[in-house]
């Protein structure tokens, strides 16, 4: 029954967000299109539900060619890929509105493990790797709240691509996995309200008081 209503909700809910949103789109797409890239969408191949491929829907934000320049698919604090109309949409996550066409395609739901370029993928534990695309990803999910800073994070790190894998992957998709075990129609519904709060407070520690039982991370 879960299933079938958390389908609903999100067709019905990413259909009125793309009406209700469609000026702000607008507006967004005018301003990249005059920008120096000239660039309005960036589709990018995902890793997706049953580990199938799909094309994952996004503003673009940084420069052409970018996954193969500087640290590939990790983005870097100040990372002089990301263009500056991207930074602000980066900040405001109004880069990742368009996945609400993901959403009613249905390779994606409003909530779920965020999905990942194949290299990040396979940066996960091989347990976590079987089982995290057991739902289908989503625009947000407590992961992605929780490393929100995750630019920051890793920028401090001697070697980014290792300190993910060790560290970052490992927690992130145990926390992934935990959302699976304990998933419901209210805690997806905390989960979109969590998303908004962090972008106003981003350093709000609401997550912690309203999911109990979270596995904790080492670092």
């Amino acid at each position: 029954m879960y299933n079938y209503v958390k389908r609903l909700f999100d067709l019905v809910a990413s259909l009125l967000g793309l009406l209700i949103l469609s000026p702000l789109f607008i507006v967004v797409m005018i301003l990249l299109k005059l920008s120096k890239e000239g660039e309005v969408f960036y589709l990018q191949e995902r890793v997706g539900y049953k580990t199938e491929p799909f094309k994952i829907w996004k503003f673009a934000t940084m420069v052409k060619n970018s996954p193969n320049m500087l640290t590939g698919s990790l983005t870097m604090r100040n990372d002089p890929r990301v263009t500056p109309i991207g930074r602000f949409l980066r900040k405001s996550k109004l880069n990742e509105l368009p996945q609400l066409i993901n959403v009613v395609i249905g390779n994606m739901s409003l909530v779920g493990p965020r999905p990942q370029m194949e290299v990040d993928f396979l940066a996960y534990p091989e347990n976590i790797q079987k089982r995290i695309y057991n739902v289908k990803p989503g625009i947000t999910s407590l992961g992605s709240i929780i490393y929100r800073d995750e630019e920051s994070i890793i920028s401090d790190a001697e070697d980014v691509h290792l300190f993910y894998k060790e560290k970052i992957a490992p927690h992130k998709g145990a926390v992934e996995l935990w959302y699976q075990d304990h998933a419901s129609v209210l805690k997806d519904l905390f989960i979109i309200f969590l998303t908004l709060w962090v972008v106003v407070f981003p350093n709000s520690n609401m997550i912690d008081r309203v999911f109990k039982g979270l596995p904790k991370r080492d670092f």
